[in-house]
Order: C-alpha cells, then sequence, then structure tokens
C-alpha cells in the first residue's frame, strides 16, 4: 500500500504541490496566530507601562495618626498593618508622615506641610546636607525663596495646637530628581497651590504640636500584577485589600484599575481579534483544499475503478486516496508551522511573559492540528463521494450533478451569513457572528455573483455562437461548462474581499494613529523639562530660539477637573501641528497685544522712588520685582515713609542682570515691631506714587503716564480691597476707612496681562461658570476668563480643555508658580543642536517623545494589532486563491487543450484558440477581483464596519474612511497581479503550444 500511495504521489506531483502550498499556507498563518497574538499582548502590556503616569502604578495608604510622642514606633506599626492588608505579592513600599504647618511671611502666613519620608535624601539634589537630627529641614528652592531663608537660617512654624512658634534649623535646598517618578507619584508629599513641604527627620514630630500627622504607605505593584499574568485579577484583589485596610480605619487610594482593565481589556481584543482572523482563513483554508481535491479528483477516478474491479474493498480504496492526500498534508504542515512561528517571532517579538509561552505554543499546535485534520475530514469527503460511485461512471470520466446539494449549501450559508450581519446590527460588531460578517457578506456577494456568472455565460455564450462572435462564445461555454468554476469564482471573491478590507482597515488604522499622535503630541517633538518657575522656562526657548521659529514653551497644568495647557501664542502657528479642528490658529493673543508697550525694565542696581504719605498712622512700602530670566521674585523695600512728599531708594542688585526685572506689585504694610512682625496698613492710610526711576532718575520706569494709566493697575483679591485709583498722573494706594472686619488688603498689582484671561474651551463648561463670569482657578485664586471660541478639540487636550497664553499666565502667577508639567515643543525643521542649547539656556531635559514615537507605541495596542494581523491573513487568503486558480486552470488545461486542438481541425483560427485559452481564466480573475471589491465595500457599509476604536475609548478627532480610494485601488491592483500572473503562468504552456506553427495554418 505504502508503494502504490508514493507512487501515486510522483504521479501527481504537480496535484500535490498544490495541496502542500494551500496546507503550508494554513499552518503558517494557524502557528503565527497564537505566538502572535500573546506576543503582542505582552508588547500592548510593556506599552502602556511605559507610559503610565506613576499614580497609576502606585497604592496608597493613609491615615491620621496620634503618635503621642513615638512617632518612629507609631510609623513602624502603622506600615505593618498596612503590609498585612495589602495583596500579597506587592512588596514592599515607603513610609513617611506629613503634618501642615504655617509660615509667618509679611503680612500674612503661608501654608506649608512638614514631612518625612523613608529614603527622601535618595531622590533629591541636595544643596546642603541630608537632615539627620530633630529639628533640622530641607526646603525646596521655591520654599527657601519665598520665604527669604536659606542653608543655616532658621524658619518658623506655627499649628493650629501650638502656644507658640516653633524653630526648625534650615540645613538643606532640595531639588526634586524625578518628579515624574513613583517616589513622588503621592500627592500628600507634593504641593499644588503652595511650596513643596519640608522634610526633616521621625524625631521632629515628637514636639506635642506635631503628634497629629497623617501617616501614608506607597507600594509601587509589580508589572505581573498590573498585567494580570497568570488571570490575576488585580481589580478584585484591590476591592478585598481596601475592605481588610478599612476595618483598620485605613483609607487606601490607587488609579492602578484603569490602567490594569486597560491591559486585560487590550489583551482580550487582540487575542479575539487574531482568533477571528485565524478562524476565517481556517474555514477559506478547508474550501480551497476541497475544491482542490474535487478538481484533481479526475485522475484518481481511473485509480478507483481498477482498485474496484481488482475487487479492492471501499475501505481499501479510501486508504490509498487517503494516503496521497495525507503526504502533502503532513508536509506542508512541517512547513508551514516552523514558517508560522518564524512570521509571528518576526512581527511581534518573543513571548516574554513566561506563563503565556505554554499557552502561545498549546494554541498554535491546536490550531495547526485543525489545519490538518479538517483538511483530511474534507478531502475524505471528497474521495467517499467519488468512491460511491460506479465504475462506469467512473471510468467514463463524467459524474451526475445533484442540483439540490449546491443549493442547499448556498441556502444554508446564507442564512448563516444573514445571521451575522443581523447581530453586527443588533449587539455590535464583536458580538456573536458579528467579527464573521464581513466574510459572510463577502461569502453572499460571491455565491450570487457566481450564479449570475454562470447565467450570462449560458446565455450570452449560445448568442454570441448564433451571431458568429466565436472568441466571446468559445470563452462563455467554457466557464458556463466547467464544474466547480463557480465555486472557484465565490473563494476568488471572499479572498479578495478580506483581504482588500485588511488592507483598507490596516491604512486607515495608520492613519487614524498617526493623527491621534499629532493630535496628543501638539507638535513633532515635545521634551518634558524641568525650570524654577514659568519665567525661567520662557526665557530659556525665547532666547535660545529668538526666531521664534523652532521653539516653543508650553505648560501643562490642571484647574479641578479641567485641563489648561498654556502656550506661548505668537509662537504656535509656527510651532504646532495645527488643524481645523482647533479654531483659527492666531486666535489667542499674545499677553503685550493689547494696543500698548511692553512695561520698562528695571536694569539698574537702585530704585529711586517719589512718594507721598497721608494719614496718621506710619505706612511702610515695598516693591515686589520679578527677574525675567530666572523668575526669581525680589522686593525692593523702601521702608517707613514719613507724612509729606519725600524721595526714598532701594537697592535692588540683582536687576542689573539682564534682561532686568519687572514690576509685579506695590505692597503697603506697618513698620516691623521690635519682635519683627509686621501687619496690613491701618485703614485711612494712603501712599502716593510720583514717579520710580533706577541709577539715580527718579521717573525712568513709571512716568506720570504709566502711573496716570488705571488700566495697567488692580487691587489685590485678598481682604477688603486696596482702594487704587490715579489722579493727576500718579497712583494712589488707600485703606478704606469703613472697612468692614476682614482682613484690609495690602497690595496693588501691576496689571500688565490681559484680563480677563482670553482662552480657546473645548467641552462643556465647567459647572462653575456662569455666562457673564466665567473663571477659573490658575494659582489659587479665581481669574476672570474670556472665552476667544469654544472648538471640538485642542491640542494635547483633546475634547475638554482650554488653551491660555503662557505668558499672561505667568505674568498672573509671579509670586506663586501653580507648577504643571513645563515643556518645550520643537518644530519639524528645528535645528539638530537645539537641545543641547535649551540645556546651556538653563533646562534640564527630563524626556523627549515624539510624534513618530506616540504612533510606535499605540501601534503596539490591540486595534492595531489586531489590523496588521488581519493584512497578513487577508495575504495569505489570497495567495490561497490563486493557488485554487491555478490548481482549477491546471485541471482543466488538459481537456481544454484536447477541444482546442480538435476545433482547430475544423477550422478554427489560431488567434480565436489563443484568445480562448486564456480568457476563461482571465474572465474568472476579473471578475472575481471586481467582486471581491465590490463584497468589501457593501461588507463595511452593510455591517457598519469603520476604522477599529481605540482600547481607551480615545475619539477625539474623527475618523478616517477604511475603504478610501487609495487603499481600495492599491488592493485592487494587488489582487490582479497576482492572479494574473498566476493565471498566466498556468496557462502559459497552453499558449505557448498553441502558437507553434502547425499544419501552416
Amino acid at each position: 500500500m505504502f508503494g502504490l500511495v508514493f507512487g501515486a504521489v510522483r504521479v501527481r506531483a504537480a496535484q500535490v504541490l498544490t495541496i502542500l502550498v494551500l496546507t503550508a499556507l494554513a499552518a503558517a498563518v494557524a502557528a503565527a496566530g497564537p505566538w502572535y497574538g500573546f506576543a503582542a499582548a505582552a508588547d500592548a502590556a510593556a506599552a502602556y507601562l511605559e507610559v503610565a503616569p506613576a499614580t497609576q502604578r502606585t497604592v496608597s495608604v493613609a491615615n491620621r495618626v496620634d503618635t503621642q510622642g513615638d512617632p518612629e514606633g507609631e510609623l513602624r506599626r502603622f506600615s505593618k498593618s498596612v503590609r498585612d492588608g495589602l495583596p500579597s505579592g506587592v512588596g514592599d513600599g515607603v513610609a513617611g508622615m506629613i503634618r501642615p504647618v504655617n509660615v509667618r511671611t509679611g503680612v500674612a502666613s503661608s501654608s506649608m506641610s512638614l514631612a518625612y519620608r523613608d529614603g527622601f535624601c535618595d531622590h533629591v539634589r541636595l544643596d546642603g546636607q541630608c537632615p539627620r537630627a530633630r529639628g533640622e529641614i530641607a526646603l525646596s528652592a521655591e520654599a527657601a525663596q519665598r520665604f527669604g531663608v536659606a542653608v543655616g537660617g532658621t524658619l518658623s512654624i506655627l499649628t493650629s495646637t501650638s502656644n507658640g512658634p516653633l524653630d526648625l534649623r534650615v540645613v538643606a535646598v532640595y531639588t526634586l530628581v524625578d518628579p515624574a517618578g513613583t517616589y513622588w507619584s503621592d500627592r500628600l508629599f507634593r504641593a499644588e497651590a503652595e511650596p513643596d513641604p519640608a522634610f526633616t527627620v521621625t524625631g521632629t514630630f515628637q514636639h506635642s504640636e506635631l503628634w497629629t500627622p497623617t501617616m501614608a504607605y506607597d507600594v509601587v505593584l509589580p508589572d505581573a500584577l498590573l498585567r494580570g499574568d497568570g488571570g490575576y485579577d488585580l481589580a478584585a484583589e484591590l476591592t478585598a485589600a481596601d475592605r481588610r485596610l478599612g476595618s483598620h480605619a485605613l483609607r487606601l487610594s490607587t488609579m492602578a484599575r484603569p490602567l490594569h482593565l486597560a491591559i486585560t481589556r487590550d489583551r482580550d481584543i487582540i487575542l479575539r481579534g487574531v482568533m477571528t482572523a485565524g478562524a476565517q482563513m481556517l474555514i477559506l483554508t478547508w474550501f480551497a483544499v476541497g475544491l482542490a481535491g474535487w478538481y484533481t479528483s479526475r485522475d484518481r477516478r481511473a485509480d478507483a475503478a481498477l482498485l474496484k474491479l481488482r475487487g479492492v474493498g471501499r475501505f481499501g480504496t479510501l486508504r490509498l486516496a487517503w494516503g496521497q492526500h495525507l503526504v502533502p498534508l503532513l508536509a506542508g504542515v512541517a512547513v508551514g508551522a516552523p514558517l508560522g512561528y518564524l512570521v509571528g517571532w518576526a512581527l511581534a517579538g518573543p513571548v516574554d511573559i513566561p506563563a503565556d509561552q505554554g499557552i502561545a505554543l498549546r494554541y498554535s499546535a491546536a490550531a495547526v492540528a485543525a489545519v490538518l485534520a479538517g483538511s483530511l475530514a474534507v478531502l475524505a469527503a471528497v474521495e467517499a463521494s467519488m468512491l460511491v460511485r460506479p465504475v462506469s461512471e467512473l471510468l467514463s470520466g463524467t459524474a451526475r450533478v445533484r442540483a439540490w446539494r449546491p443549493a442547499f449549501v448556498d441556502v444554508l450559508l446564507l442564512a448563516v451569513a444573514a445571521a451575522a450581519i443581523y447581530q453586527a446590527w443588533s449587539g455590535g460588531p464583536d458580538e456573536g457572528l458579528g467579527p464573521a460578517a464581513p466574510a459572510l457578506v463577502a461569502l453572499t456577494v460571491g455565491l450570487a455573483a457566481a450564479r449570475l456568472l454562470s447565467l450570462i455565460a449560458v446565455r450570452g455564450g449560445v448568442a454570441a455562437l448564433r451571431t458568429g462572435r466565436l472568441r466571446t462564445g468559445l470563452t462563455a461555454l467554457r466557464i458556463s461548462r466547467s464544474p466547480g468554476t463557480d465555486r472557484v469564482f465565490a473563494l476568488v471573491v471572499v479572498a479578495v474581499a478580506l483581504f482588500t478590507t485588511a488592507a483598507g482597515g490596516w491604512a486607515a488604522e495608520t492613519g487614524a494613529r498617526v493623527a491621534r499622535s499629532a493630535a496628543e503630541m501638539g507638535a513633532e517633538r515635545v521634551l518634558t523639562v524641568e525650570a524654577p518657575n514659568r519665567t525661567a522656562l520662557l526665557h530659556a526657548v525665547r532666547s535660545t530660539d529668538p526666531g521664534g521659529r523652532e521653539a516653543m514653551a508650553a505648560v501643562r497644568t490642571w484647574s479641578g477637573e479641567r485641563e489648561i495647557l498654556e502656550v506661548d501664542s505668537a509662537r504656535l502657528g509656527a510651532v504646532a501641528g495645527w488643524r481645523p479642528e482647533y479654531g483659527p490658529v492666531d486666535a489667542l493673543p499674545a499677553a503685550v497685544a493689547a494696543g500698548r508697550p511692553e512695561p520698562t525694565l528695571i536694569t539698574g542696581d537702585r530704585l529711586t522712588l517719589r512718594a507721598r504719605r497721608d494719614g496718621p498712622a506710619d505706612v511702610a512700602l515695598d516693591l515686589r520685582l520679578q527677574h525675567e530670566a530666572t523668575g526669581m521674585v525680589l522686593t525692593a523695600g523702601f521702608g517707613a515713609l514719613r507724612a509729606g512728599e519725600q524721595t526714598v531708594t532701594a537697592p535692588v542688585p540683582a536687576c542689573a542682570t539682564a534682561p532686568g526685572c519687572r514690576i509685579v506689585r506695590w505692597e503697603m504694610t506697618t513698620p516691623p515691631d521690635p519682635d519683627g512682625r509686621i501687619e496690613p496698613p491701618p485703614p485711612g492710610a494712603v501712599v502716593t506714587v510720583a514717579g520710580l526711576g533706577q541709577n539715580g532718575t527718579a521717573d525712568g520706569i513709571l512716568d506720570a503716564a504709566a502711573l496716570g494709566d488705571i488700566t495697567r493697575w488692580r487691587a489685590g483679591t485678598r481682604g477688603a480691597a486696596l482702594d487704587v485709583t490715579t489722579v493727576d498722573g500718579t497712583l494712589r494706594l488707600a485703606t478704606d476707612r469703613n472697612a468692614t472686619g476682614d482682613p484690609v488688603g495690602a497690595d496693588a498689582w501691576a496689571s500688565d496681562p490681559l484680563l480677563p484671561l482670553p482662552a480657546l474651551v473645548a467641552g462643556p463648561e465647567p459647572d462653575g461658570w456662569r455666562d457673564d463670569d466665567p473663571a477659573v482657578s490658575l494659582y489659587g485664586d479665581p481669574v476672570g476668563v474670556r472665552v476667544l471660541g469654544k472648538v471640538t478639540a485642542l491640542p494635547m487636550l483633546g475634547s475638554t480643555g482650554l488653551v491660555v497664553d503662557l505668558d499672561s499666565v505667568r505674568r498672573l502667577a509671579a509670586e506663586i508658580d501653580p507648577g504643571g508639567v513645563y515643556q518645550v515643543w520643537l518644530a519639524p525643521g528645528a535645528r539638530p543642536g537645539i537641545v543641547e542649547d535649551l540645556a546651556a539656556a538653563g533646562l534640564t531635559v527630563a524626556g523627549s517623545a515624539t510624534t513618530d514615537d506616540h504612533a510606535s507605541r499605540l501601534g503596539d495596542q490591540g486595534p492595531a494589532v489586531v489590523v496588521r494581523f488581519a493584512l497578513v491573513a487577508g495575504i495569505a487568503a489570497l495567495l490561497i486563491a490563486a493557488a485554487t486558480v491555478a490548481v482549477a486552470a491546471t485541471a482543466d488545461r488538459r481537456s481544454l487543450a484536447e477541444q482546442l486542438r480538435v476545433l482547430r481541425e475544423q477550422g478554427l483560427s489560431r488567434r480565436v484558440a489563443i484568445t480562448t485559452s486564456y480568457a476563461g481564466t482571465a474572465v474568472l480573475i476579473l471578475t472575481g477581483v471586481l467582486g471581491g471589491v465590490l463584497a468589501a465595500l457593501l461588507a463595511v457599509a452593510i455591517t457598519g464596519r469603520s476604522v477599529p476604536a481605540f482600547t481607551d475609548g480615545w475619539a477625539v478627532l474623527a475618523p478616517p474612511d477604511p475603504l478610501d480610494t487609495v487603499a481600495v485601488t492599491a488592493a485592487t491592483l494587488v489582487s490582479l497581479a497576482v492572479l494574473g500572473l498566476t493565471g498566466w503562468l498556468v496557462q502559459s504552456p497552453l499558449l505557448q503550444s498553441l502558437r507553434e506553427p502547425e499544419g501552416g495554418r
């Protein structure tokens, strides 16, 4: 028997090769699918973890504790309770404690916090030494500047339970090393509207005023738990931990649940999408293998008849037939499975998660086994249908066709397609049979078109022969009388539809990713930088790129639930990737674009003030300044003013450094008492400023025009407002004698920014806004907003947020910088060395990202992964269709050659014979490709398919067309090239024989 099998295989090498190729293609896709899916899911998880903010990777537990004077022991007990309540496997965390305090500054007190944290000195840069003893503290650079204290100085704090001030010694000034890292993710230890905490040792909390701190324990979740390796349900474990900790009055807070759910959801999308594409390929392969077996069965009918005549039983005959198929099937699996593994590795790399490696290999083996078993079963069914025929029918080479069978199969397939379409409409494209709906729609179109093609071929062929059009008539009759042509045509339609849909989806998804990346980045390249404040950031960027064509400073911050993007609006059009959805690019005015000149900067080292003091009480006058390069806030103290007119001076040596200082505000106070305390000015105090100059002049900075312009000055918003008026070219500052019991205001601000603050707004307005008086909190106080336009989207922010001018905000927030994420946006044409130039200008570049990087990360997520594999499966489907066409054409070539030889002997011209030899295959390919493209378009229209949605639901921009003209045209040309080349290669021997001279005709 084995000799007969291998002899049959050797004789029918072409047929065996066809089955081998089909099986190898299917086995390659089957083996690649699971490996690709699990490897891509691991890559997607890694991409999520790479860009996830630190707050999504940590768990924090906090509670207010009464230490009773033993802060170290209580912190140790607190940490143990937290560790016992957290899910197993999370590891050790970082413990700390914090207590809000008040620091008296000038006429008011400022809020700050005093904190301890494990490993603090390892996560900061210190100018000084790490606090080691009780009462020693490290201040942030901003706090040291605001409170006017340096290393070695003393800071006095008060608490709600203090009987008096508690003096702490400043031993260091710190700067955060990695502010975006997990160590600093707990916002409890990061201030927003006040200076960052002062850090000390646990011994400092032994003071009775500090016995009630809030203790916190922060732990970084391992990647394996965030990914959900081995089916680990992090969300459920955190919920259970929250209940356990809650029983001990401990509060658990984390943002890890959304990250974990996003990773697991993306994993499900990838595996489900790969499985769907693999299942479609498997069914298509079985269909193609069945067609190939049916076409090649004509050559095996004589073998079957001979075995029957020799008395071989039906099972023995079937074993011989199966043996002929088993050889190419096993060879195809042996070739395709390793190839598929290599393809999966090339597309997605290794499966990095150990728990998934075994699962991926088992799924790949099962898929390959399904290819082998299913193909063998289909071929066995084909052989069985042949073996039941009588010997006379087998030897005659003809077969009775039972028309009801294919019709029944067609009706059954149409019913399944209708069910899939209904599910796609009602339950969504990803429910039930919904994912297979496009393929089933294509199958429906293919079956209907095949019936129509056969009908046209029959009637058209007869009509053409009657009218003498031999080429058309013979071609049509060949199509109508070739058994199985309708099935080959349907297969071509389905394969081309799958390839076209996959190609269009890949192109559209790529375009959607690129558009999203540009929208979320804002510019082609974005640097995340560290700077002392907004002023330093703005100055560094402007000095590096004075032309304003390469770089733009930007800050991303939050106000409640509303995100705010601050941009250097003068450079927005040149640097940002602006889209029509954002509104006009020049809609946002710059801070100094209000029709008045920029205020004069102070560039000297000494100021001269001409002023008059009225009223019985002594008043001290200070002028707060900000250096335009460093953002440092300085105080020019003119001291206590005597009654009447006078001229006084104040040193400002820091302003002599370019580019100088600008005026922030005037501050009226009482003179310091013997203990150094100062108070707000009493009611009735009046100071009139007549001029301000520098370097010996009295009017060079503020002259009568500047002092007399009321639009350049505004009262502060704290306490009862200071009375700010302009009289005869002077600025009059006065406290109202009939003030209420509220604290009296002491400030008069230079109002050089635009107010209300112009803004572009996207999304619904905040609940607190009123149509006539919208306001947003930018630095602790509400700031009026003037809405320039409501747009559908904004760069970086998406569909909700505000865009305002950075220069205006930094002028408003001169003394209390509201923080945020500092960025530098770079234009596409930015010079190569600009990053180094920005670093030389004083910025610390903490990170760099490009739109290509962002698009690549999105490419690791579910939708992109699925469409890439769908494209691979679509290419394989097209190759399977080409192999099937080759089988059909090869099987018909012998009988067609005999028919054309007879017709040539009867007078048929060589030209007509040549045309007839290739026209049938050409028509089948051309109509099949056009039918497949039409089926793809109908499938998208009927099922409502669009570009796969992003896993996180991002839908700020309208998605592109899933089958645009370019993608459809390219897919059509590729399909015609592949199938056309196959048909030409198969028909070449017949064409060559027909072109050879014969008998002089």
